[in-house]
């Protein structure tokens, strides 16, 4: 089996690189690459001392998860490019990474022109991490919490489509909580992402699950990039949730209707 992968250049996204690696003969890892030091550099997040110290914590739970940034195995191909070309490129260059038999998109830039409609066709599985159609756009674990909604965080796997985490539901990959930190907690929603899709390809299910149209009168928040500022994450950190506060709000708290849940 040959997988092509969309994604990007942190810690997170080469595991789940190195995880589709583990189950198929071939991997095709296009990677949009960013800064690996956020908030110390400016990049896709502006350089500041709130956003270090955001960063921090975020790489520190990150690297707890899935270790540092490393070289890729033997059996992936890959194409390093700066966040947002993707969309540019010509089908010349993606020919061969247009032959897989699955396509998996985690992490990239928003998709548009002829390689959404590719995609589309082919079906391509989308990892969204946020538990929609309750939190869809960017950075919506962030944001659950933020709203005080830590049985919100999450991810869902669903079809691609050209609007914005907008395609048929497949289900959802939930981390159980025990007791982490909320930087903890929300990073292993990443890791249950990974390990739902890995074991549902490698045992053919994901082939076999049907999809869901996504009720967007059911969302709790729809968000951009530049929603995620220094203000925000500045009130976030002052704060300072703890893993007893999580506790404190689970144990009154209902989980949403979840579509086909695994846990984590």
């Amino acid at each position: 089996m040959k997988i092509t992968v969309f994604t990007s250049n942190q810690p997170r996204h080469i595991s789940l690189i190195n995880n589709l690696a583990s189950i198929s003969d071939e991997v095709f890892a296009i990677q949009e690459c960013n800064t690996v030091f956020p908030g110390e550099v400016d990049d896709f997040f502006k350089r500041s001392d709130i956003m270090q110290q955001y960063f921090r914590n975020v790489i520190s739970a990150e690297n707890n998860y899935f270790g540092d940034i490393s070289f890729l195995p033997r059996n992936v191909r890959s194409l390093s490019i700066k966040t947002g070309d993707l969309s540019r490129l010509p089908p010349k260059v993606l020919e061969q990474a247009m032959q897989s038999d699955l396509f998996v998109v985690f992490g990239a830039s928003y998709i548009r022109g002829w390689l959404i409609d590719e995609l589309v066709a082919k079906k391509a599985i989308n990892i969204h991490m946020g538990i929609s159609p309750y939190y869809r756009g960017s950075s919506c674990n962030f944001w659950a919490l933020y709203d005080n909604n830590p049985h919100y965080v999450g991810s869902t796997i669903h079809m691609l489509s050209k609007g914005l985490d907008s395609g048929e539901m497949l289900y959802h990959a939930i981390p159980r909580f025990d007791g982490e930190e909320p930087f903890e907690f929300t990073m292993k929603s990443v890791k249950a992402a990974h390990e739902s899709l890995v074991d549902r390809i490698a045992s053919g299910k994901i082939h076999e699950m049907g999809s869901h149209k996504q009720d967007k009168t059911q969302e709790v928040r729809y968000t951009r990039n530049k929603d995620f500022d220094d203000r925000v994450a500045g009130q976030f950190l002052e704060r300072n949730l703890s893993a007893t506060d999580l506790g404190a709000t689970f144990a009154e708290a209902e989980y949403p209707s979840l579509l086909h849940p695994y846990w984590y």
